[in-house]
């Protein structure tokens, strides 16, 4: 099972606003970046789409490790979203999920790979995350 560490960001200029993802993924020696923006979405649609565009592009089940600063996507992903399937999609309070659409993304993607997740700092030196941030920021300024 090939082994894959990455990086994911989500940036917006506004929230909502201009928004855009990134990705870095290595493997061995290989590397690879990924980059897209939609025109009005919110910081926590990048985030997820980050790691859902990034675990898409895998080609075969892998042995994972996600790297992100984002609170929003490593609590959902540790903590809420068994609860938000026992529910049918719902929170605690017995409202809609937020994003549900990414969510139930990420949640097939996920089941396609095996998955840990480290939160890091954001803007503290990673240097995955900070290319990852480079290239949200690039997915910003493709769709400006």
């Amino acid at each position: 099972m090939p082994i894959v560490e990455m990086w994911t960001d989500g940036a917006c200029k506004g929230n909502p606003g201009l928004g855009g993802w990134g990705a870095l993924l290595k493997s061995g020696e290989h590397a690879k970046e990924l980059f897209g923006g939609e025109k009005l979405t919110t910081n926590n649609r990048m985030e997820l789409t980050a790691v859902v565009e990034a675990l898409r592009t895998l080609k075969q089940p892998s042995a994972v490790t996600v790297h992100t600063d984002s609170s929003y996507v490593m609590n959902g992903m540790k903590t809420w979203i068994a609860g938000w399937k026992r529910n049918g999609w719902t929170t605690s309070a017995k409202k809609p999920v937020k994003n549900v659409d990414l969510w139930q993304a990420l949640d097939a993607e996920v089941a396609r790979h095996q998955v840990s997740w480290v939160w890091v700092k954001g803007h503290a030196g990673d240097p995955g995350n900070e290319r990852a941030d480079q290239l949200a920021n690039d997915g910003v300024d493709s769709v400006r």
